[in-house]
């Protein structure tokens, strides 16, 4: 597929003038990673943001410890790195690929000429950053103020609500990056599917999830007394 149409494709520059899909692909740079190869690192210098094209990219933090905070998993049309575009700086958490990864690289410098030029493009911009910031405060406040059992069935919503089928579950990542998504160790996220399937909440197979009982999982979610 061209550039252009993988761009299109894109929810950043969905709807734009064949005219501004031609000058960003002047600026933008081919690059592929290997599964477990970084992307950037906190405190790095931001010189731009990624376009995704295939495969995935999981963003996180790293705990003073060593332990690994999963804040998003970005895969095919969504961008990583895109703050700095904005605020200048350095990248403030961690990327790296988790699969083979093909991006398309936008320095910050070509983008924000091309921006003053095009503000439509800015505007695109904002309407993602604000949704990626309603998702980044739901997962602080899972985080902060609910057991696992609900952060798991917050999460599970979650992938419901963006997929065509809400009652059957495709996981996308590992059990063990779920886990490191969830806050949680991967034993205790076994225990806690396991005792939902038990319940007749969900049922596991592989990587598929199948939502049996939607009420008894908002519950969970809404932060409801659990027995989990």
């Amino acid at each position: 597929m061209k550039i252009a149409d993988e761009i299109t494709k894109s929810s950043l520059f969905n709807g734009l003038p064949a005219e501004q899909i031609a000058e960003l692909v002047k600026i933008c740079l081919d690059q592929t990673f290997e599964k477990g190869r970084e992307v950037f690192s906190e405190g790095k210098i931001a010189k731009g943001f990624y376009l995704v094209l295939s495969g995935k990219i999981k963003v996180y933090k790293l705990s003073l410890e060593g332990k690994e905070q999963i804040l998003h998993i970005f895969g095919s049309g969504e961008i990583v790195g895109e703050v700095p575009v904005f605020a200048g700086g350095s990248y403030p958490a961690c990327a790296e690929a988790i699969e083979p990864t093909r991006t398309l690289f936008f320095s910050r410098d070509s983008f924000v000429e091309l921006i003053g030029k095009e503000p439509a493009i800015a505007l695109n911009m904002l309407g993602i950053l604000s949704q990626r910031l309603r998702r980044f405060i739901h997962l602080i406040e899972d985080l902060s103020l609910k057991e696992v059992p609900g952060r798991l069935a917050a999460h599970l919503i979650y992938l419901g609500e963006r997929s065509q089928t809400p009652q059957t579950l495709e996981l996308e990542i590992t059990k063990a990056q779920l886990a490191s998504l969830l806050g949680t160790i991967p034993e205790t996220l076994s225990r806690i599917l396991a005792k939902m399937t038990q319940q007749g909440i969900i049922s596991v197979e592989g990587r598929k999830i199948r939502v049996l009982d939607r009420k008894a999982l908002e519950s969970l979610a809404a932060g409801g007394k659990s027995t989990i």
